[in-house]
């Protein structure tokens, strides 16, 4: 199996980077609301294949400003705690709850995926979406997710998925930080799962959706440069610059098959 150099960037510095990223308005401009492929409908799927619904206890991991976990409670009736990284992001998504009437459902708190703040056994479900490739040590998020799970409980993630060996360009901490850098192959995401207790593991591939995403994250970074030279939108130059040389990567290597998009589902032991 081909590997990636590893990124030798201490791991406080990579979450406290995707952190700050992630509650930028930088990233909701690039992005949406749903800053993962497939958006909602594919949190939707994901919900459909965890068998969600009322009275289920439900972990959303790296929750962000909470749209998925808002989502999942209206669509499913069930209960949301998200955790994230960021206290801004964690502000932000106890607003949009309660701006939602869902407040009775969903609550937030800031936290690590490595070592999450919540006892054995407290959920029915754990959801991660296109975030547990950020993480550094992904095998410790695996067991984590299995910790707080009940038993016969299930974790559902989705996220990028690697063939190969990536570009320099996707080998950045900024690479890193928009699930580029450190995407793996499907293989190694289900070994941490089976590894951690997992069992039972399905796999589904959305590599259009990765696709799609793409293509829409080239075509706004083109209008905000259009813009920035207007002087209608002041952007970081160089942030820019490297932030459009790693979407063309990124596009050469969906349509090259070696960079993709998987759901993975499965149950603690």
């Amino acid at each position: 199996m081909t590997q990636n150099k590893p990124l030798t960037v201490p791991a406080e510095e990579v979450k406290s980077c995707c952190a700050n990223v992630y509650e930028s308005d930088w990233a909701r401009l690039l992005l949406g609301d749903s800053f993962h492929p497939g958006g909602l409908a594919l949190t939707e799927r994901l919900g459909e294949l965890l068998r969600l619904g009322p009275g289920k206890r439900v972990l959303d991991v790296a929750a962000g400003k909470g749209t998925s976990a808002i989502f999942l409670a209206r669509r499913f009736g069930c209960k949301v705690v998200g955790v994230d990284y960021s206290g801004r992001n964690v502000a932000e998504a106890v607003r949009a709850a309660e701006e939602a009437g869902v407040a009775g459902l969903v609550s937030f708190q800031q936290g690590d995926a490595e070592r999450l703040p919540f006892e054995d056994g407290k959920f029915d479900a754990v959801v991660c979406e296109c975030a547990y490739c950020t993480f550094p040590d992904k095998a410790a998020a695996a067991r984590e997710f299995h910790r707080v799970l009940r038993p016969g409980g299930s974790v559902g993630l989705s996220d990028l998925t690697r063939a190969g060996e990536a570009p320099p360009e996707l080998r950045t901490l900024l690479a890193w930080v928009a699930c580029l850098g450190d995407a793996r192959p499907v293989e190694e995401y289900a070994g941490h799962l089976e590894a951690a207790g997992f069992i039972h593991l399905s796999v589904e591939a959305h590599d259009e959706d990765l696709g799609e995403m793409v293509r829409g994250v080239r075509a706004k970074l083109l209008s905000a440069e259009l813009m920035s030279k207007l002087g209608k939108l002041m952007l970081p130059v160089g942030n820019l610059d490297q932030a459009k040389q790693m979407a063309r990567a990124a596009a050469t290597a969906v349509e090259q098959g070696s960079l993709g998009y998987a759901l993975l589902i499965a149950v603690r032991g």
